[in-house]
């Protein structure tokens, strides 16, 4: 067996992780012959039900799992990572606006950002699922100059596992059987979900669907999911964050694509520069590709300017918090 990576998960005593800590350290993620040492970090108030999460993971019994840390210290829970999964952040409270928010989550995401330049490996891969995902992803990249920028990525794969659901349930097929959708721009309801390249085995094609309930309900999911369960989906990040990290893992297969937010820098689609932005993406040897040259139409080509002047909104907030 290989030597144990070191893992970290954050906002570990929250349901997300809770759905995720159990896939990760059995091997559905870095693989069934990696073993791991699990490191868990969330506020000092929630160690002792970190507590409980830690008796659960060892009550697991899971060959892969050397070792588990709860902690509630920075410099313990970034040290030598190999992979950070940062789920923690400052939910939206009644009453609040964005504006706050942004300025609560920068705060969290600069100190953590250069906790990973400090301690962790440089070649730390980081995926960011805490909300505004793609803003306080490029936070935390800005906060890491040592560390290079296409190490860092944020979580639509949620997005993209929701809208291959939605086309598969119309279509009366297995998701697995729907490839090559794509989710641009933010991890919010102005996200575009696209299926012009779409690989779909079935006959015929509703446009009027494809242009109307179907980009709503997927941007809308989460919501609907709150206002159903009274709490937000972790069943469903949970599997995402797991699809995402393992495709960065072990890669994407030959001719597919999925769904993550990157740095937008140098890509082909004129996407303002300087953004975590979702695109359409190849990975290979744990280096991802935006995949260049897909034909843009009118219709996509608006809906994908809306998304970037959100996301553009949102830098130039959150850059003033940073005193940037």
């Amino acid at each position: 067996m290989s030597e144990p990576i070191r893992v970290l998960v954050t906002g570990a005593a929250g349901q997300i992780a809770y759905s995720l800590l159990y896939g990760i350290a059995k091997g559905d993620v870095f693989g069934k012959d990696q073993p791991l040492v699990l490191l868990l970090l969330d506020i000092t108030p929630m160690l002792p039900v970190l507590e409980g999460v830690v008796m659960e993971l060892q009550d697991c019994a899971l060959p892969l799992l050397r070792e588990v840390i709860p902690t509630d210290k920075e410099d313990v829970a970034f040290k030598d990572l190999d992979a950070a999964i940062l789920v923690g952040s400052m939910p939206r409270r009644e009453g609040m606006e964005r504006k706050d928010l942004l300025k609560a989550n920068v705060a969290i995401f600069k100190s953590q950002g250069e906790a990973l330049d400090k301690y962790a490996k440089k070649t730390v891969k980081v995926l960011v699922v805490g909300n505004p995902a793609n803003t306080n992803c490029l936070i935390a990249a800005k906060s890491a100059p040592s560390i290079p920028k296409e190490n860092f990525s944020c979580l639509t794969r949620l997005d993209h596992n929701r809208a291959s659901s939605q086309v598969a349930l119309r279509c009366g097929i297995a998701p697995n059987n729907v490839k090559n959708v794509i989710i641009w721009g933010n991890h919010s309801s102005t996200q575009y979900p696209d299926v012009h390249h779409c690989k779909v085995n079935v006959q015929g094609k509703d446009d009027a669907w494809l242009k109307g309930e179907f980009i709503s309900t997927v941007q809308q999911r989460g919501a609907a999911v709150i206002k159903a369960r009274k709490l937000s989906s972790a069943m469903s990040a949970a599997k995402a964050i797991c699809d995402h990290m393992r495709d960065i893992w072990t890669g994407t297969p030959e001719g597919e694509f999925i769904s993550m937010g990157v740095y937008s820098t140098g890509n082909s689609y004129g996407v303002p520069e300087d953004l975590i932005y979702s695109f359409p993406i190849s990975i290979k040897d744990k280096n991802w590709k935006i995949v260049d040259g897909l034909p843009i139409n009118d219709f996509s080509k608006a809906k994908m300017e809306a998304t970037a002047a959100e996301l553009v909104e949102e830098r130039d907030t959150a850059l003033s918090f940073l005193g940037v």
